[in-house]
């Protein structure tokens, strides 16, 4: 299974590759999709640039399934806004690429890969490295959307273990501890 991560921001949404065959986990790419009001760009551009940007990457790595990050209210009213708004245009992106998209919260992300749920961006970093053998750290945004891959792989192994024992159906909306599943 190819799993694309997806970490939604607006200045820096980050992506990440991973195939997952059983428990073994295989790095294939990360990276980030970057856009700046400095460039002149307003918000509807810089949306497009998102949505493209991961139009791009889906095309190219051909994943068969996303993950991507539910972020959470900030103090700042305006900038959750925004964010809303990334995160948004990223699950569109991914949906009208033929994706089917699982999401998990941050707390999730951190206790699948670093088993602690207040873990630091470092050791986010430090654990997908060593977990998908990386040479180096990777960026702080492809880590998230790394670490996102790894989350979903553990996930799916168990919900097929699960249904080996006793089939589920798939709900079409449902909060699955506090994360979402469609």
């Amino acid at each position: 299974m190819r799993i694309l991560g997806i970490d939604p921001g607006l200045q820096c949404t980050g992506f990440g590759v991973v195939d997952a065959e059983g428990a073994a986990l295989h790095y294939v790419a990360s990276g980030t999709i970057q856009t700046s009001p400095k460039d002149g760009a307003l918000l509807p551009e810089r949306l497009k640039i998102l949505f493209d940007g991961i139009g791009e990457v889906v095309q190219r790595y051909q994943p068969g399934v996303a993950a991507c990050e539910i972020v959470f209210v900030n103090v700042n009213p305006q900038a959750t806004l925004l964010l809303g708004q990334a995160r948004g245009c990223c699950l569109t992106a991914l949906v009208a690429n033929g994706l089917s998209v699982a999401e998990y919260t941050a707390l999730q992300l951190k206790k699948a890969v670093v088993g602690y749920g207040r873990a630091d961006k470092a050791q986010m970093q430090e654990m997908v490295k060593r977990m998908l053998q990386l040479p180096g750290l990777p960026g702080k945004d492809a880590a998230d959307a790394l670490g996102l891959c790894i989350t979903h792989a553990q996930v799916a192994r168990s919900v097929a273990a699960i249904n080996k024992v006793a089939p589920t159906r798939a709900r079409t909306h449902a909060a699955y501890k506090g994360g979402r599943n469609y």
